[in-house]
């Protein structure tokens, strides 16, 4: 028998999970409904996005779908370091073993859209853009959606409800579906925000004539002793897009009120950045909100015999580990492998799911607020940590593990094995920011 999966939520995690589901042969049809508009035809807002790496786990989900890797790559810039840019011009590269891709959430997201309307047909596939999930009876298996832009044709009902044999929550930190979960016994959900605000940063390509060379392949990235850190990485077309990290109280970023007072923060501070900014984008800098980052940890996934959170929905991390995204399409990896070890028995697959994955979610929140430091003195004993342990696993690889960063950035170890390893540097650094 034919199972109805509802997914809703097209981010990458979503659309990802349908390709997994389609490529099973008959055994499911997919609806996916979307809030937002279909990212092919109406271009989005940039001002709160910042660029995703994927790292292995991410490029593993991926590939396990003929071309989507490919694809991905070709749109993406191939990362092979990080370059810290001291204040007294310094730099100090580190470089990877494994390579990361970055792009947007929306160019991934896309490439997903593009292979699956290739590949199915309304037949098995129904894509609904503009259309927001408002509740969920968990008794009758309905949800309950509604137009989020005026209805085309005119007949269509502007609320409606759709009824599912799985429904999938993959719609991000704020989860609608997870709201429902809060009606049940014995659901507990830690929210919190993290304690650095972001502000995303467009720079375009340097003039030739400039003097500045921002290598690109690199991850770029400057600190100041009030724990105020730039992230910028190059796009394909030579720009470079990033975020302005910083406290959420006690900062310089929210006192700024005039262009001037942009373009003199940066010119004192970031002078790199400086040189690259134009004065619309100090303009736009100033006007664009300041976005903050909520963490999610659950203590359970699914809910009765049919309703499971993906991705953010389910373990919303901090974006300081780039783990997001490659953490996301690696649950859905998992429900994969679920689906064959238990013969696509749905209700069991998802209370396994929460099993399975409960451990490493929780480690990834921990390791996202405090695997890399917030204050200066702890980021160059970070530095100093990292060059040790990755000069003694190149010596000595099996008594000594590899950095903290290579576990994250560039191996499929369990999240929770890493914060394991890390314990000790992990309490350091947890103590110092509940002093921020």
């Amino acid at each position: 028998m034919v199972k109805k999966v509802v997914i809703v939520g097209a981010g990458p995690c979503g659309l990802l999970l349908a390709h997994y589901l389609l490529s099973r042969g008959e055994k499911y049809e997919i609806d996916i409904y979307e809030r937002r508009s279909d990212p092919i035809i109406v271009s989005f807002s940039t001002s709160r996005t910042y660029p995703i790496s994927l790292n292995e786990r991410g490029m593993r989900a991926l590939r396990k779908i003929e071309g989507l890797e490919e694809v991905v790559k070709s749109r993406s810039l191939e990362v092979t370091g990080t370059i810290f840019h001291q204040k007294n011009g310094k730099t100090r590269l580190t470089p990877r073993n494994k390579s990361l891709f970055t792009l947007d959430r929306t160019s991934l997201a896309i490439v997903l859209l593009e292979k699956l309307n290739q590949k199915y047909d309304k037949s098995k596939l129904n894509l609904n853009f503009n259309c927001q999930c408002t509740s969920v009876d968990l008794v009758a298996k309905t949800v309950t959606l509604k137009n989020v832009v005026e209805a085309s044709p005119v007949e269509e009902k502007h609320e409606f409800t759709v009824d599912y044999d799985l429904l999938i929550g993959a719609d991000g930190a704020n989860s609608q579906i997870r709201e429902n979960f809060f009606a049940i016994k014995n659901f507990e959900c830690e929210q919190k925000y993290v304690p650095n605000d972001y502000k995303s940063i467009f720079l375009p390509r340097p003039n030739e004539n400039s003097g500045i060379n921002l290598e690109q392949g690199k991850i770029h990235s400057w600190i100041l002793n009030d724990s105020t850190l730039i992230v910028l990485l190059h796009q394909q077309d030579g720009s470079m897009s990033g975020v302005v990290l910083f406290l959420h109280k006690k900062n310089q970023i929210v006192n700024l009120s005039s262009t001037e007072e942009v373009l003199t923060f940066f010119q004192n501070n970031f002078p790199e950045v400086y040189q690259m900014m134009p004065r619309e984008e100090a303009e736009a800098f100033l006007t664009r909100p300041v976005s903050r980052i909520l963490t999610i940890r659950c203590n359970r996934y699914h809910q009765g015999d049919s309703v499971l959170l993906l991705g953010d929905a389910a373990h919303a991390v901090s974006s300081s580990i780039g783990q997001g995204c490659n953490a996301a399409l690696e649950d859905v990896v998992l429900f994969d492998n679920l689906l064959d070890e238990y013969s696509d028995n749905i209700e069991e697959v998802i209370e396994q799911f929460t099993v399975r994955r409960k451990q490493d979610a929780h480690a990834l929140v921990e390791l996202g607020d405090n695997a890399f430091p917030s204050t200066m003195g702890l980021f160059i004993e970070f530095i100093f940590r990292e060059n040790i342990a990755k000069t003694l696993h190149k010596l000595f690889p099996h008594r000594f593990s590899p950095s903290l960063s290579e576990l994250i950035f560039e191996t499929i170890v369990p999240y929770s094995e890493i914060l394991n390893s890390y314990k000790g540097w992990i309490s350091k650094v947890k103590k110092s920011n509940a002093k921020l």
